[in-house]
This record gives C-alpha cells, sequence and structure tokens, in this order.
C-alpha cells in the first residue's frame, strides 16, 4: 500500500476500477445481444408466442370516423387572417 495514499484514495480507485469491470461486463453483454445467432433466436421465440405482445391493445382494422366541424363564416374569415399573419415573409 502507498504511503502517501489514503484508505479513501484506494477505496476510491478499487470503486472506479470495480464500476469499469461491470460496464464492460454489460457492454459486451449489450453487443452480444445483436449478434446474428441471437436475432433468429429470438425470432424463433416471438413465432412461437403468436408476434404479439400481450400488453398492447391490438391495432384496429379500420380507420377511426373522420371528425368535421362546420365554421362559421366569421371563424373562416378569422382562420384565413391567422394564416396570412403566419404565412407573412415566409414565401
Amino acid at each position: 500500500m502507498p504511503e502517501h495514499a489514503s484508505i479513501l484514495q484506494l477505496m476510491g480507485v478499487t470503486a472506479l476500477a470495480l464500476a469499469a469491470v461491470i460496464w464492460v461486463a454489460v457492454l459486451v453483454r449489450i453487443l452480444r445481444r445483436d449478434l446474428p445467432a441471437h436475432r433468429r433466436h429470438l425470432a424463433a421465440l416471438a413465432r412461437r408466442r403468436g408476434g404479439t405482445l400481450g400488453a398492447l391493445p391490438r391495432q384496429r382494422r379500420s380507420a377511426p370516423p373522420i371528425e368535421h366541424v362546420e365554421l362559421t363564416p366569421a371563424e373562416r374569415d378569422a382562420f384565413a387572417i391567422l394564416v396570412r399573419r403566419l404565412s407573412d415573409g415566409r414565401s
């Protein structure tokens, strides 16, 4: 043990070294997860389970109904003025 280093400094270096080793181990595991063999395994599992996620609701087969609101002439004029103001200098 170096004489000029305190116990806290040595514990700090040890903790940093341990954190670096753990970080590298996790990084290697994440990178291995992206290998083609692992992708094939995950695809086979998804096919066996039906290919759907149970927590997500099923998608609709048809689109939702279209919403349409008729504007009064005053509202149409106000909207036209707003569009003109917002588009000034953008052409």
